[in-house]
């Protein structure tokens, strides 16, 4: 953001749920800041995928607002977009800038997708 540009912050005090293609999104917030919980990785990129451009619209609708949002997958945060998204050269090799990806953040996801998978089969197997 340049020094011309006008914040006009924005604060959201409330949680919210959203469905995509009948999957239900719990949105969560901080005020300053928008989690979107995604169940799986897979619903975040079909999310991704649908709302192809969408993020190039809202990036600056979020910086003007002084928001963020986080896309998170069992508890890790794959991406952030807005006020304080910091795309990298991984957000650009994927065309995805102006959406920040941490790949940190999905490598746990898809861990904590696996261990939950294991768990899963443990349990019904007979002890």
């Amino acid at each position: 953001m340049t020094d011309g540009d006008a914040v006009a912050p924005l604060s959201v005090a409330t949680d919210l749920e959203l469905t995509v293609d009948g999957v239900p999104v719990g949105v969560r917030s901080t005020g300053d800041r928008l989690f979107l919980e995604v169940p799986t990785l897979r619903t975040a990129v079909r999310m991704a995928r649908d709302g192809e451009g969408l993020e190039e619209r809202l990036a600056p609708v979020l910086r003007v607002t002084d928001l963020t949002v986080e896309v998170r997958v069992r508890e890790a945060t794959v991406a952030v977009l807005g006020a304080d998204a910091r795309p990298g050269w991984l957000s650009r090799e994927l065309d995805v800038d102006p959406v920040e990806v941490r790949v940190g953040g999905a490598l746990a996801a898809v861990g904590r997708t696996v261990l939950a998978g294991t768990r899963r089969v443990a349990r019904l197997l007979p002890v």
